[in-house]
């Protein structure tokens, strides 16, 4: 049967071009959008894109695949559960930002190939030979292209259904609250890494609306579209309710990647930056800079894998018990970390501490606040692009183990290295739940990659873009999903 999957109009076969493509080129693309609305147009490949809704998704796909075919418009089927008129609707308007327009020629009853279609423009990306991609600035490489995410129609024994990236844009790459259109960007990158890394078809899903009620609505409506639903860049609290909703309503697997993508890659390069400064992570002092939701997540993770000191801190300073910023999930969080009921703010938060985890803001970490740090310090500055503190400042303080977000700098913790590999793991073994156990072993297995002899200083995790990762990663998963289902047969 003739499907519809994603393509990237651009491979990324370098760390240069994977720097261009999403994170940190990719902010650029996204402070033009929010500057002028009309420039989505030009860098994403919303010019050429359209929704096909209807109640059948098969019937979708048909028409999908002819509007492909007929009209060179990379349309996109998606089904919805019956609902009221108003739902019907409400859908419609908010995915918008990713589309041209919504085809409903199949629930006015009307053939699949009926000649109605929304009118759309693809972009032509025939660029002179002597230009290479590498060489381009991330402006002129989406522009040239018009994006960097297409689709195409191909045959395939089964319904191909993409994993949703749903966003609605209220905390976007470090950027903040820029809105839908001008996240999307991001959301075509990641989209790209799904496909490039994981093998994995992705749909960049935009939602023009912040309410977190009807988010939920439309993951919901919308779920027979897709084989998972990736959660991205929506501000917390909202993402904790919004995630715990869809994890107990959704037979698919949910997993916001701000929260538990963050969380896993830490682990992993803790686990190795631990072994090469043999400490043993039950024994360190952890102090995690950023309460959000990957900071939260990250520290919860971490406790499950066996720390017992944490101390987390926010723009208020260190989270304690009773402190009066706290709103319902900090309250949770000072019940299992600070134990001692430190006060004060990141300073006193680092005294005699092994690691340092930021998640937070760039340049607020002093050398004068790591010097206070215990020997054989661990610094990962994970803030994107300008990170906590830099790597020289911090190997001049005295550091001995420092990774950033960043693919410039050695040591790279990027959410990349994991959600490829876990999505394309969940989705092959038929999984639908992504339990702190998948979690704890994806980050072992990430850290398993990098033998006694390849670990160093400057190499406790492996490349952003070592295709070795999702294989490996998704093996692993398929593995354990089968051997935990033997299990509970017998």
């Amino acid at each position: 049967m003739k499907n519809i999957e994603f393509a990237p109009k651009v491979q990324v076969k370098n760390k240069k071009i994977l720097s261009l493509v999403y994170t940190p080129g990719v902010a650029e693309s996204c402070l033009k959008i929010q500057d002028d609305l009309e420039k989505v147009f030009e860098l994403t490949n919303r010019s050429n894109q359209v929704a096909v809704l209807s109640y059948n998704l098969e019937e979708s796909t048909k028409r999908a695949v002819f509007l492909k075919e007929t009209r060179t418009t990379d349309a996109i089927p998606l089904v919805i559960k019956k609902c009221s008129k108003e739902e019907f609707q409400m859908v419609e308007e908010a995915i918008m930002p990713n589309f041209m327009g919504v085809d409903t020629t199949l629930t006015k009853g009307l053939p699949f190939d009926n000649d109605e279609f929304i009118p759309t423009c693809s972009k032509g990306c025939v660029l002179p030979d002597f230009i290479k991609i590498e060489n381009m600035q991330p402006i002129e490489l989406r522009s040239a292209f018009g994006g960097v995410l297409e689709t195409r129609v191909v045959e395939s024994s089964k319904q191909i259904k993409p994993v949703a990236i749903i966003s609605d844009g209220s905390a976007v790459l470090g950027l903040g609250n820029i809105g839908s259109w001008a996240g999307l960007p991001v959301m075509e990158g990641k989209a790209v890494l799904f496909k490039e890394l994981g093998e994995v078809n992705a749909l960049p899903l935009c939602l023009a609306t912040q309410d977190i009620n009807k988010i939920k609505k439309i993951a919901y409506l919308l779920e027979d579209s897709f084989s998972g639903i990736n959660l991205e860049d929506i501000k917390a609290p909202e993402c904790f309710n919004i995630e715990t909703f869809l994890i107990q309503n959704l037979k698919i697997p949910v997993f916001h990647d701000d929260q538990h993508g963050a969380a896993i890659v830490v682990l992993a390069g803790l686990y190795n930056a631990l072994r090469l400064v043999k400490k043993r992570i039950e024994n360190v002092k952890i102090a995690i800079s950023g309460a959000g939701a990957a900071g939260q997540a990250t520290c919860r993770l971490l406790l499950k894998a066996g720390a017992k000191n944490i101390i987390m801190t926010d723009v208020y300073g260190i989270v304690y018990k009773g402190r009066k910023e706290n709103d319902k999930s900090l309250d949770d969080i000072s019940k299992i970390t600070n134990l001692d009921n430190i006060k004060g703010g990141l300073k006193e938060a680092l005294q005699g501490a092994d690691v340092f985890i930021g998640l937070s803001a760039g340049n607020i970490l002093r050398e004068d606040m790591v010097k206070d740090m215990a020997e054989d310090s661990i610094v990962f500055a994970l803030a994107n692009p300008t990170p906590e503190i830099m790597p020289n400042l911090a190997k001049r303080a005295g550091v001995r183990v420092y990774a950033s977000g960043r693919s410039d700098f050695p040591n790279q913790l990027n959410n990349s290295l994991v959600f490829p590999g876990l999505f394309k793991g969940i989705i092959d073994s038929g999984a639908n739940k992504i339990t702190d156990e998948i979690k704890i072993m994806t980050a072992k297995t990430l850290a398993g990659m990098v033998y006694d002899d390849e670990l160093d200083e400057d190499y406790i995790i492996p490349d952003a873009i070592d295709y070795r990762v999702a294989k490996n990663i998704s093996a692993s998963i398929i593995n354990h999903v089968r051997n935990f289902t033997t299990e509970h047969r017998k």
